[in-house]
């Protein structure tokens, strides 16, 4: 199949959206197929993929990827690369990867426009998630998410010798601020040893609340237990979460995923993730969840993981089976199942 794959984001933004194009147009192209990726994102870096990539396409380049395609795949609704399709027919698939609504969970009239006509046009819809397919398009063919298995991986020579860490953007709704909270709580209480916790937080990430959350930590005097490393790529980043033993994932608003567990338990880390949204599902039995925006139950499931070692041990080895269900190929196998229904 010639295969127009339509993501309004891609490389070198960072986020899940664009980690499952980049995964999926690669497992595409794998399988035979002729792939064209448009996006709005721009790159200065040169990296060249083992397909087409247009960025920022004039009106002419999208009438003429539309007429060339055979099939047209959306990863996540795109009005503004998708709008010629109307012309040419194509049979069309779009991967839903978050909530069609505002961030204040409202439903705008474009929104509207997409849950009534936009999804509806297409011969076929898939979910990330149980949780979007819920909410969304309850007749959703569900694929969860893959990750990006030459990227993160057990690095048997690094020493996990740290304890939490957090991995995300620095904005309120990824919930920085709880894990940092989490270890104030858990170093002004004292354990049934008659300790106090010194358990270290490693932040990775940057984002416009980083000055804030570096206040916070100042504030609640944990500037020997709290490290900010910025943003970190590749196997810098795959290094250093191979050094921890627990992933935090305290989003504050319902994840439609949670790509950023998968990789944490790719690289050995035992997720403790907020029970919002499509988290659960990521986090499978390979991990702990706890109430969303509740400090208290976050607390409650760091210690009980710090007090059992046979629970840690257990969970970590669930991880392996729980990650086979999210690898590339088999992932983009379902995929492509789906688009070739659609296409015949």
């Amino acid at each position: 199949m010639k295969i127009l794959f339509l993501s309004h984001t891609f490389y070198p933004q960072v986020g899940g959206i664009e980690a499952n194009t980049e995964v999926l147009a690669g497992a595409f192209t794998d399988a035979g197929h002729e792939v064209h990726l448009l996006t709005w994102s721009g790159d200065s870096t040169g990296k060249e993929f083992p397909y087409t990539v247009i960025r920022n396409p004039t009106r002419k380049k999208l009438l003429q990827e539309h007429q060339w395609a055979s099939l047209v795949f959306e990863n996540n609704p795109c009005f503004r690369l998708g709008w010629p399709g109307l012309f040419f027919g194509r049979p069309a698939v779009i991967a839903i990867n978050t909530w069609i609504s505002r961030a204040d969970g409202k439903i705008s009239l474009r929104d509207k426009i997409k849950i009534h006509w936009w999804l509806k046009r297409c011969k076929e819809v898939i979910a990330v998630s149980d949780a979007i397919r819920r909410v969304c398009w309850p007749a959703a063919t569900v694929i969860v998410n893959p990750y990006r298995v030459n990227d993160f991986k057990i690095i048997p020579e690094v020493v996990r010798n740290a304890d939490f860490v957090f991995l995300g953007r620095l904005v309120s709704d990824k919930g920085a601020d709880q894990a940092i909270r989490a270890m104030h709580t858990l170093k002004n209480t004292i354990d049934r040893n008659n300790k106090r916790s010194t358990a270290c937080l490693t932040i990775i990430g940057d984002g416009p609340d980083r000055l804030k959350l570096e206040s916070l930590v100042s504030e609640l005097s944990l500037t020997d237990q709290v490290i900010f490393t910025g943003a970190l790529r590749g196997e810098q980043l795959s290094r250093s979460l191979n050094r921890h033993r627990f992933l935090l994932v305290p989003s504050a608003w319902e994840e439609p995923f949670g790509n950023v567990v998968l990789e944490g338990m790719a690289c050995g880390c035992v997720p403790i993730a907020s029970d919002g949204g499509g988290l659960p599902e990521a986090v499978g039995n390979a991990g702990l969840t706890f109430r969303r925006n509740d400090i208290e139950s976050f607390v409650t499931c760091i210690r009980r993981l710090l007090n059992d070692p046979k629970l840690e041990r257990q969970l970590r080895e669930a991880a392996p089976a729980h990650l086979a269900a999210h690898h590339p190929r088999l992932v983009a196998r379902k995929y492509l199942q789906v688009i070739q229904k659609a296409f015949r």
